[in-house]
């Protein structure tokens, strides 16, 4: 599953959710090239890995206070959330055989 994300709604959807099942987010932007290239293979994982993780994205552009809580300071980020805190994360644009490995070592 692939959800977007606001400052208003982290809390519930990634927070709260990742105490269920684990929350990968993207913060990304539109005019950040590597973002752009992270963003195919996220949502094909999210197909695969339905019902095991949740992918949820983050635009900085129009949220700032979210980014700014979790130190991100370049993108794309990626965070994994597990009972609501930051357990493994990465940055800039990987691989799907990459990315696929991340979530594997960290499920």
């Amino acid at each position: 599953m692939e959800i977007n994300i606001t400052d208003s709604n982290f809390e519930e959807k990634v927070i709260e959710q990742s105490k269920k099942i684990p929350v990968l987010v993207d913060f990304w932007a539109s005019w950040c090239g590597p973002c752009q290239m992270l963003a195919p293979i996220l949502e094909n994982i999210a197909e695969d890995y339905d019902g095991k993780i949740i992918i949820a994205k983050m635009s900085v552009e129009e949220n700032q206070l979210t980014p700014a809580k979790f130190s991100v300071m370049s993108i794309p980020a990626v965070k994994l959330f597990k009972d609501g805190e930051v357990v493994d994360e990465f940055l800039g644009a990987r691989s799907d055989e990459d990315v696929r490995e991340f979530i594997d070592g960290n499920l």
